[in-house]
């Protein structure tokens, strides 16, 4: 805008005038008007340091380097090896040098490559055939006190098969319990069970306990929580009760609170994973005439008075027809896919 107003301002007065009314330099005016090209420099070089290496040394250096001796050990190493045998080449900063200038400055050893962990797949279409099993800690009376909580869950009833609260956890009571939740099924074993990374889930009397019954097992990936949803949410279920104490002063006391709770959780809690019907119901297999019966009285108030429906059939919370543990990536193409219409 300056420049501008300069120009305008210059037939008028002068250049001289119309630079200091305007604050301009007219040097700087001038240099714009007139620009003088730089000369093009050569680029600087730049020269060698006395104490560098020449470019022999630096080949000599290299070729030790990375000779089959010296390939698996870092500079430091090479260096202090060569000094014992009283050959100096460079100092260690210098090695790293011109492997660095050589791109060479990484890793030199051989890295384990650990195979990338399996997405657990796991589908369930009615009661017993999957469970899932965790461990919780529940406070205890002092601070760095707990009591572990053992709950075995069925994923598509939602029921806790069974529980159990000791002073500590391992192996041997894992085995114990996954022994008791068969008994507490009537005897009935599930197809697979799943279960996080746990010392107590990965054990090997745990692990020989499944493979003598057969039962297949998987487990979440390491820092995955959503690979065991049923098991976390129903411990969220436990410590968000209005009830839990959050602290137990006696083992026997935290074992008294689960044995109230799990009753009240498997026969009165209704669920909103399985349409607001009780885990016990849907496990045994009541749930579906408990479902019919809804329905009835639903339609009956429907045919009372269908205005305060907005005319439309009120519909139970329905059941769930399958349910699984991360939904296989199989039935979720089928979903994405689209739809052919077969009369086309």
């Amino acid at each position: 805008m300056i420049d501008q107003a300069v120009a305008e301002l210059e037939p008028l007065t002068s250049v001289t005038i119309a630079c200091r009314l305007l604050g301009k330099p007219r040097a700087t005016l001038y240099r714009q008007r007139n620009p003088v090209p730089e000369p093009e420099r050569p680029p600087a070089s730049r020269a060698a340091h006395p104490a560098a290496l020449s470019v022999a040394e630096r080949e000599q250096l290299l070729a030790v380097l990375d000779s089959q001796r010296f390939a698996d050990k870092s500079p430091a190493q090479a260096w202090a090896i060569l000094l014992d045998e009283g050959t100096y080449l460079a100092s260690v900063s210098t090695m790293y040098r011109v492997l660095r200038a050589e791109g060479q400055v990484r890793e030199r050893r051989a890295q384990a490559a650990h195979p990338p962990r399996v997405r657990p797949e796991l589908v369930a279409t009615g009661p017993s055939q999957v469970w899932s099993w965790d461990i919780t800690k529940l406070k205890g009376p002092w601070r760095g006190i707990w009591f572990d909580l053992y709950v075995m869950l069925d994923i598509f009833s939602r029921k806790a098969i069974w529980q159990e609260v000791h002073a500590t956890e391992n192996g041997d009571l894992a085995k114990e319990f996954i022994t008791n939740a068969i008994a507490a099924n009537g005897g009935t074993a599930p197809g697979g069970i799943h279960a996080d990374n746990g010392t107590s889930m990965t054990s090997k009397t745990v692990t020989d306990l499944l493979a003598d019954l057969k039962i297949s097992r998987s487990h979440s990936r390491p820092h995955v929580s959503n690979d065991n949803p049923y098991s976390e949410a129903q411990f969220k279920t436990l410590k968000y009760c209005p009830a839990f104490p959050g602290s137990f002063e006696t083992l026997g006391q935290a074992r008294d609170f689960c044995d109230i709770f799990f009753d009240y959780y498997n026969n009165e809690h209704r669920h909103s994973g399985i349409g607001l019907h009780t885990p016990a119901s849907v496990h045994d297999g009541t749930a579906w005439a408990i479902q019919a019966r809804r329905q009835h009285v639903l339609d009956q108030a429907y045919a009372a008075s269908p205005i305060r429906f907005q005319h439309k059939r009120p519909l139970a919370p329905r059941l769930p027809a399958k349910v699984w543990i991360n939904q296989p990536r199989a039935a979720i193409e089928t979903q994405e896919a689209p739809q052919t219409n077969p009369a086309a």
